[in-house]
């Protein structure tokens, strides 16, 4: 993961802009990965662990309705998280982690391995995917991880001055 958050580090540093992490099952797995590079504090501005839904809702602004109607495990859940990181902090991207990683807690609609992932820049539309990851819980968080910070790349790739 280090050439990701090396890429990353660079991009942002480019722009000038902050990166926010909002994260539920990877349980502040990813702003680890982006804290262990030397000098992430010129790029990555928090980090928001929201295990529990009320965690989600108080501290992301992630609406009870979504979570009732859509549950936490959805691209919906996702992209309010990733608007409720650039929200409630300074920066101009923002990514966010929600899913089942198991061994339990899975159901026949979102089986474990389940990953919702959205990624947003302020100012414009989130985006969001749904992956499906095999493995244990390590494995599923890992690859969770990784696809979140290949998504931020991918964004600041196609959105080179709005960040």
């Amino acid at each position: 993961m280090n050439h990701l958050v090396q890429r990353i580090a660079t991009a942002l540093t480019a722009r000038g802009a902050m990166l926010a992490a909002a994260e539920s099952c990877t349980g502040g797995w990813a702003a680890q990965v982006l804290t262990a590079f030397a000098g992430s504090s010129n790029w990555f501005e928090r980090g928001f662990v929201t295990y529990s839904n009320a965690a989600k809702e108080e501290m992301l602004g992630v609406r009870a309705e979504t979570l009732a109607r859509h549950g936490a495990v959805s691209e919906e859940a996702a992209r309010e998280m990733a608007l409720g990181a650039l929200s409630r902090s300074r920066a101009g991207v923002a990514f966010a982690i929600t899913g089942i990683a198991g061994p339990s807690g899975g159901s026949a609609a979102k089986p474990v391995g389940t990953i919702c992932l959205a990624w947003a820049l302020r100012g414009g539309a989130p985006r969001s995917e749904t992956r499906h990851f095999a493995g244990d819980r390590e494995a599923v968080r890992r690859q969770a991880v990784e696809r979140a910070l290949a998504g931020v790349l991918e964004l600041l790739d196609e959105s080179p001055r709005r960040a």
